[in-house]
């Protein structure tokens, strides 16, 4: 029920009730005092980081409440800002990226009255809503996207850290890629394997141009912000790149094909508005196409490099995921990759 309607309801039965109302509902809204906490790589990283940025800065302009958010420098400071945020009264609190896991479990049980959220890993604990996307789906759509816009029929993918969860962005696509063309030759490489991988835009940009020398036209990245350098390369070299989690066409309009998006914004706008609504719920929820939770970009910056065909391609595999038709692979639940 909105003020304005608590206020004319209250105005029937005097001025003194009105104001309690009013009084509750300034009570009730200084009560939900959201936090982002984010992973490696930084609230600008242009990507996932970035993307959970934009969704809490949506609510903020929707409802005039503000957020508090940090960016954390290295691993140690995880559960102490998860911490700092619980001792002053944030709630909820939203960690982004699997890698606070284990900070959320420890913290989130000592601050058992708060409601914490976490994206891309599960916590099983009672104030914990855990939130996954099947990044497989979207990722076979781009790659379907990437063979159809291939040229030489060699593709690229570049991963950031080196775990399952980036292999299950890269199997995807591979499934994605050969849909459309079996005798496809894909490569990849991974960045790394520590948390300095998501941010290392001049090896993403090494990868990159290696994979464009042994005859790549189109690499995908799930890099976070060493994907920058993914993307620059490709338009450095002339061929085309493919963005991910947050909408990367504009960063070289005409050279990014599309960006798989993971709505990691939508994700973080809704624990916040949940929170806000009294309709918080713990668990874990796993968002995909059905449930608008990835999907691809096109927009002004890479509608060219899109054809008829190509949408009319994809919109039908859209709708074969959805409906089960077509079995996209999670490698998280099975970690190997069918050919």
């Amino acid at each position: 029920m909105s003020e304005d309607i608590h206020v004319k309801k209250f105005l029937t039965i005097g001025t003194a009730l009105a104001g309690l109302a009013l009084s509750a509902l300034s009570a009730a809204a200084a009560d939900i005092q959201p936090a982002v906490l984010y992973d490696l790589g930084g609230r600008f990283d242009k990507s996932f980081n970035e993307g959970a940025y934009n969704g809490a800065e949506k609510f903020k302009e929707d409802t005039g409440i503000e957020f508090r958010d940090f960016e954390i420098q290295n691993d140690s400071q995880r559960e102490q800002a998860l911490r700092n945020f619980a001792k002053r009264g944030m709630n909820p609190i939203v960690a982004i990226g699997f890698s606070q896991a284990n900070a959320v479990e420890k913290v989130a049980k000592e601050f058992p009255d708060t409601q914490f959220a976490i994206v891309d890993m599960v916590v099983d604990l009672p104030n914990v809503r855990s939130i996954l996307f099947k990044e497989q789906e979207g990722s076979y759509i781009v790659g379907m996207m990437a063979a159809m816009a291939s040229e030489t029929g060699k593709v690229g993918f570049i991963g950031g850290m080196d775990i399952p969860l980036i292999s299950k962005f890269s199997c995807g696509y591979k499934q994605g890629v050969l849909s459309v063309n079996s005798d496809a030759e894909i490569f990849e490489n991974m960045t790394g394997t520590t948390g300095a991988a998501w941010n290392d835009p001049v090896k993403g940009g090494e990868l990159a141009k290696s994979q464009f020398d042994r005859g790549a036209d189109v690499v995908y990245h799930a890099a976070g912000g060493t994907g920058i350098g993914v993307l620059q390369a490709a338009a450095d070299s002339g061929k085309l790149g493919i963005g991910v989690d947050s909408n990367q066409n504009g960063l070289h309009p005409g050279s990014v094909l599309t960006s798989m998006l993971k709505r990691v914004d939508i994700a973080v706008y809704q624990a916040f508005e949940d929170a806000k609504n009294d309709a918080w719920t713990s668990g874990f929820e796993v968002l995909g196409l059905k449930e608008g939770g990835v999907d691809w970009a096109l927009d002004d910056n890479n509608a060219a490099l899109v054809s008829d065909e190509m949408k009319a391609a994809v919109e039908e595999a859209t709708q074969k995921i959805i409906s089960g038709e077509i079995a996209v692979h999670d490698y998280m639940a099975d970690q190997s990759c069918p050919d």
